[in-house]
């Protein structure tokens, strides 16, 4: 217990010291005036409390908001049923995982001026990019979760004269459910990706219209700040679905 609490208090530590390292080399190369784009650290706090004291910030995020619950909602529930489905069925798997794997591998952000073009620049849009991006990740985590269940325990269920339904309920959904959960939780990831790039490239709304007015009118700091502050709500949002997952789960089943 005592050796657990120091190593989790050594980690802490180390972190904090690295975050102070990168914000004080932050801080030096903006004073050193780099480059005129490129503020200080302090500069960039100072207008992110400013953006968040004046509500431009949460009325942004309100409006980014809404295509990546959306979009994530959607590939949540279809993309787990679909990679599912290709799990149970040969003939699906057949057809589906070469298109999924051509999917994943390719840069989907190239895709969201052609859903652009064929949507126009409404919600619709906005929300398709998230589910381009988001999407494929889902499917073959769910799809590799339902392949990879443990073939001994499906042979004790059949031996014990479990039926098709049983074996899927009862040993391979709450075998596959770690790794759908890391899918979702990649996903979202994804997803943040997918809503920043449709606001910055589809229509400038959200936190994207922040980003892009303040680099039109030289307002760095502010610029920078809307940045920082969306890398930070993704990364705080990931972690935190990251340490949910190593609670519900086991390591043997996040395949750790």
């Amino acid at each position: 217990m005592a050796n657990s609490r120091r190593a989790g208090g050594d980690r802490v530590f180390w972190l904090l010291l690295s975050f102070a390292c990168a914000f004080a080399l932050w801080e030096a190369a903006g004073r050193f005036r780099l480059s005129a784009a490129f503020p200080p650290f302090s500069d960039t706090v100072m207008a992110f409390l400013r953006m968040a004291a004046d509500g431009s910030l949460a009325k942004a995020y309100l409006s980014t908001s809404q295509p990546l619950i959306i979009g994530f909602a959607i590939c949540g529930v279809v993309g787990v049923g679909f990679g599912v489905w290709m799990g149970l069925s040969r003939t699906v798997e057949w057809l589906s995982v070469p298109v999924f794997v051509i999917l994943q591998a390719a840069p989907m952000a190239a895709v969201v001026p052609l859903v652009t073009y064929i949507y126009g620049i409404g919600l619709t849009s906005k929300v398709l990019a998230v589910v381009v991006l988001a999407a494929p990740v889902i499917v073959m985590n769910s799809y590799k979760g339902i392949r990879n269940t443990n073939s001994s325990l499906i042979q004790m269920c059949r031996a014990f004269l479990g039926t098709r339904t049983q074996v899927v309920v009862k040993i391979i959904l709450p075998h596959a459910a770690a790794m759908i959960f890391a899918g979702l939780r990649l996903g979202l990831a994804m997803g943040f990706i997918g809503v920043v790039i449709a606001e910055l490239l589809i229509t400038p709304t959200g936190i994207g219209d922040l980003i892009t007015y303040h680099s039109s009118v030289a307002d760095f700091p502010e610029m920078f700040a809307a940045v920082g502050s969306i890398i930070l709500i993704a990364a705080v949002t990931i972690h935190a679905l990251e340490r949910l997952e190593r609670r519900l789960f086991p390591p043997e089943s996040r395949g750790s």
